[in-house]
């Protein structure tokens, strides 16, 4: 028999739009003779719903639209679409001492067939870590009393499992104590870097375990702050690789069903790892701004490489004709920053345009200086030219209807490196989550692939970042000789200690017995703390680590405690 994996590009709560994109799969794939196609977690809805589910009149909804996608497919004769979607059971319980009818709702998985539901499985494992937090709106399929489902498909009989059920034993043996063959994993796991080789080896253990062949069936797409990156695969019953999708990009993977259940088709290659973080900034910018209706984006270009990379990041996702670039400068800005910036946007061919802060700072200084009387200047100063700078992008997104891309990076935004309402001002952080080591190897990377044409298509190898931004010390030119490492340690120091802090939880002893300076760690932690109240109130941006600022680190502002 064939099979196919629909890796599709789902958007949360476009129910019509993203029953097109799995019919469309469906037929695309029946035509070429599959009889099974198996589609992500949720992908009905899109990944994560979030407290959409909780809304009476969007599980109703659901419900209309997987029996509405089964009655499109029925004239595909012996089509069988594994679909993920949520759903609810009606039951009985006493709730508070009151005897109340209680709708529970499962992350669920049905096979549509024949132009009718022929069976829904519910998800066992509840994942409530990191990003995940399904146990708030999801009851367990197995605390419900619910059994494995096990579907009969041209003789092959096929197990259904979702996402965190293939990482536990008891799911994948139940479905084969019930006479699964081939296992398919439905799956909504957002990227990390490096992810898909750490899924691809849990699922390798999970099928040797059972001696099944798996397959696992991915969403892509930018949704918010998370990516999913895709690169479906199928494995025979030893864990090796049979078969594996394109990342970063929807596709259907079609395979070929041998006797002992195993499916084979094209392997595509797996990103090293800056091509993956890349492609994660790339699809997050296009799907934040395509899902949301944006026209364009507009940047702050400073002649730094923070603005430099979030602008070459822009250009490929959307093309030069979407991107506006406006270089602010300041009575300290070098010359060689304007330089910089009209070069780099030349090369890009985007608008560039360039307005003087000079004369606005002017103004707020006069306008303060009644107030400021006997007090040197200081921070606050510096603030506000950054701040002005915040409110002339502010100004020109409300006009043109662009959206502002901030430019600060994960070591500026854990220690505070960064202006309320100056640079943190705008509507998506793109590389909230890079850590300015990364920054460099992205912008080294990028430089050494093919530039993109207007047509999308690659053109002449050649650097799109000048040099001199790469090479040159990082300042925020906000005083006269001013660099980062004036107020900050070396960015190599910073970042691992970041990194282990902040994303691996080690304590400030465990980090100066591994060799770094007390100062230095004391100083970072405390910083990170300090600004928690600024992260808070920064712009939602892509997640490219296993922990980021956001939904995967919440620390109180307010606290006492002191490591």
């Amino acid at each position: 028999m064939k099979a196919a994996i629909a890796q599709i590009n789902a958007k949360v709560g476009d129910l019509a739009g993203n029953a097109r994109l799995l019919a469309d799969a469906a037929r695309t794939a029946h035509a070429q003779g599959a009889t099974l196609v198996l589609a992500p977690e949720l992908a009905l809805t899109g990944y994560p719903p979030e407290d959409l589910l909780l809304r009476p009149a969007f599980m109703a909804a659901c419900a209309e639209a997987l029996q509405a996608l089964a009655a499109e497919l029925a004239d595909c004769e012996g089509l069988h679409l594994i679909v993920g979607h949520p759903h609810q059971f009606g039951v009985r319980g006493d709730v508070r001492s009151k005897s109340l009818a209680v709708q529970q709702r499962f992350n669920a998985a049905s096979v549509l067939a024949g132009g009718a539901v022929r069976g829904t499985y519910c998800k066992r494992e509840l994942p409530n870590y990191q990003v995940f937090d399904e146990r708030r709106y999801f009851a367990s399929g197995r605390d419900a009393g619910l059994s494995p489902l096990v579907v009969d498909v041209g003789g092959l009989r096929v197990g259904v499992l979702i996402c965190e059920d293939a990482w536990f034993d008891e799911p994948a043996q139940a479905a084969c104590d019930a006479g699964a063959q081939l296992l398919c994993v439905l799956n909504a796991s957002p990227f990390h870097l490096d992810k898909a080789g750490e899924r691809e080896a849990r699922m390798a253990d999970r099928a040797r375990a059972v001696g099944r062949p798996l397959l696992y069936a991915h969403l892509v797409g930018g949704q918010d702050e998370v990516v999913f990156d895709g690169a479906s695969f199928a494995l025979d019953a030893q864990g090796a690789v049979t078969a594996r999708a394109p990342a970063f990009e929807p596709a259907l993977l079609l395979l070929d069903v041998v006797a002992d259940g195993s499916a084979h088709g094209a392997v595509a290659e797996v990103p090293c790892i800056e091509a993956q973080a890349w492609s994660a900034l790339v699809i997050g910018v296009r799907d934040y701004l395509g899902k949301n209706g944006f026209p364009g984006a507009l940047i702050g270009l400073s002649g730094g490489i923070d603005s430099a990379l979030v602008l070459a990041v822009a250009v490929d996702a959307l093309g030069a004709d979407r991107v506006h670039a406006v270089m602010m400068p300041s009575p300290y800005t070098a010359d060689i920053s304007w330089l910089d910036a009209r070069d780099m946007a030349a090369r890009l061919g985007v608008r560039y345009d360039e307005i003087a802060i000079a004369p606005v700072f002017d103004a707020f200084r006069a306008s303060l200086a009644p107030h400021f009387i006997g007090r040197a200047e200081d921070t606050t100063e510096e603030n506000l030219q950054a701040r002005i700078r915040g409110t002339l992008l502010m100004a020109m997104s409300n006009k043109f209807g662009s959206i502002v891309l901030t430019t600060g990076n994960k070591s500026e935004m854990a220690t505070g490196y960064c202006t309320l309402y100056g640079d943190m001002a705008g509507g998506f952080a793109v590389i909230k989550d890079v850590a300015k080591t990364l920054v460099y190897r992205l912008a080294e990377w990028r430089n050494q692939q093919p530039t993109r044409r207007a047509d999308g298509r690659p053109g002449e190898t050649g650097p799109v970042i000048p040099e001199r931004i790469i090479t040159r010390a990082p300042s925020a030119e906000l005083r006269p000789d001013q660099t980062d490492q004036d107020s900050l340690p070396p960015y190599a120091v910073l970042d691992a200690i970041l990194a282990r802090y902040m994303e691996e939880d080690q304590g400030i002893e465990e980090m100066v017995a591994a060799g770094f300076d007390r100062a230095d760690v004391e100083r970072v932690t405390r910083l990170i703390k300090l600004n928690e109240y600024k992260r808070r109130q920064s712009p939602v941006g892509i997640r490219i680590t296993h922990r980021a600022f956001g939904r995967d680190w919440r620390y109180p502002i307010t606290s006492g405690f002191r490591a």
